[in-house]
């Protein structure tokens, strides 16, 4: 259970409110800024707004923050999640049907971080059912004796009355050992995430465990408008792709190849400590002109180290053919987008990409953008959303990636920034209805 809550003072959302809106046209929240208290800096902020009252929203960022709101997003509380199994971070926050929430995360069991041999011997996942005011204890999965469990992601039936999670197993974290490997691995749970099922390998080829291009690493699921489960992964300069028609029971004898992601997905970004372009999955379940259309978003650096990109491609065959890439980021010259996640708005088809952005600068200064899409991801719409900009600080560690919401026109995408030596979590309330 969360051990305390600290209400987020409405003058900090007042403050937020004021900054300058000269190269935006949305209000910017500030949901935390570091404390000198707490161990770690927030980052790898997600976010997810409930599917059956759309007032409440729930985050969560590095290590063990968990932030909700009551107000679309306006304001926010502050909290600590606990679990038996420890919190180590890669928060991932998805809304169920039924009104909960889950919190998925990496274990920390003895509480010693770095120094134990037990650290991310599972991943963890726990449930709330009062819009994340309290959360369960937690439920273990993937505890496999010796090796370590990172990098997670979930989706939700279309019901509610199951949970799915994808992952990268290491043998060894960071192991040079040539037998030593890295697979992406499935398991499904029930409605509240209590029970899960033995995990499967889904992952035709093995990678290294350096975490770089040659390790296999994020696996990112959605569901399609019949039940199906979509995910595809990173490895290499290639995209590859699984499904499930069946929950979760079988999958392809052999991974389709989705698209090229070329120079592979780590990369680097000046100013950044890491950065990379893992893909992001997500389906059209609307009921419009394209529904059933799957799409995954990613970043690369095709055309140059300095001039990295954001890319989506699209298969309305469950995933049997793919298109070409489509570039995201509308600008003409060389510059950097970076950090890029999406969502599909299931009450119209559009689509959304959030996205780290340098067009406007000549250095390091960096912009959040929005890209959105009415045609199926042939064309996108790119606007500013931050309200001011900031510059990166490559003693820092920013994490590994931002995230987005949406739900019946309310958009909520979440970033990390940079001031003065201190991080912090942001949103804007952007209202597309």
């Amino acid at each position: 259970m969360i051990k305390s809550s600290i209400p987020l003072f409405v003058v900090l959302a007042m403050f937020s409110s004021q900054l300058a809106q000269a190269q935006s046209d949305y209000e910017n929240i500030l949901i935390e800024e570091y404390n000198s208290s707490d161990r770690y800096q927030p980052c790898e902020p997600s976010i997810a707004i409930s599917q059956t009252n759309s007032k409440y929203i729930v985050a969560g960022s590095i290590l063990d923050k968990v932030y909700t709101s009551s107000d679309t997003g306006r304001t926010w509380t502050i909290d600590r999640l606990e679990s038996v199994y420890g919190v180590f971070g890669d928060p991932c926050i998805v809304a169920s049907p039924k009104g909960g929430f889950f919190y998925f995360h990496l274990s920390n069991p003895d509480g010693k971080g770095w120094e134990s041999d037990g650290l991310l011997d599972r991943i963890v996942c726990q449930y709330s059912k009062n819009q994340g005011k309290s959360w369960s204890k937690g439920a273990g999965i993937g505890l496999d004796e010796g090796k370590d469990q990172d990098k997670e992601w979930a989706a939700t039936s279309l019901d509610g009355k199951c949970v799915y999670s994808t992952w990268t197993q290491f043998d060894l974290y960071g192991s040079k050992e040539e037998g030593d490997s890295t697979l992406i691995l499935f398991s499904k749970g029930n409605r509240k995430g209590e029970r899960w099922t033995e995990p499967q390998r889904i992952s035709q080829f093995a990678g290294n465990c350096l975490d770089g291009d040659r390790t296999v690493e994020g696996a990112v699921p959605c569901v399609g408008p019949n039940g199906e489960i979509y995910v595809s992964w990173a490895l290499g300069d290639t995209i590859w792709f699984d499904r499930s028609l069946d929950e979760g029971k079988t999958w392809l004898k052999e991974d389709l190849v989705a698209a090229e992601i070329i120079g592979g997905w780590d990369m680097k970004i000046p100013g950044v400590n890491r950065a990379n372009g893992m893909p992001v999955t997500a389906c059209d379940r609307s009921g419009g002109e394209h529904q059933g259309t799957i799409y995954i978003n990613w970043a690369d650096q095709r055309n140059g180290v300095d001039n990295t990109d954001i890319w989506l491609a699209s298969s309305k065959d469950g995933g049997a053919t793919w298109s070409d890439a489509v570039k995201v980021n509308d600008d003409e010259g060389e510059s950097q987008q970076y950090f890029t996640w999406m969502d599909v708005d299931q009450s119209n088809g559009r689509i959304y990409v959030v996205f780290y952005d340098r067009r406007n600068h000549e250095d390091n200064e960096t912009d959040v953008y929005l890209a959105y899409s009415d045609d199926g991801g042939k064309s996108f719409v790119n606007e500013r959303i931050s309200a001011s900009s900031f510059s990166p600080n490559a003693q820092l560690f920013f994490g590994d990636y931002n995230n987005i919401s949406v739900h019946n026109g309310i958009v909520r995408p979440i970033w990390t920034r940079h001031e003065k030596g201190r991080l912090s979590i942001w949103t804007a309330l952007i209202n597309h209805q």
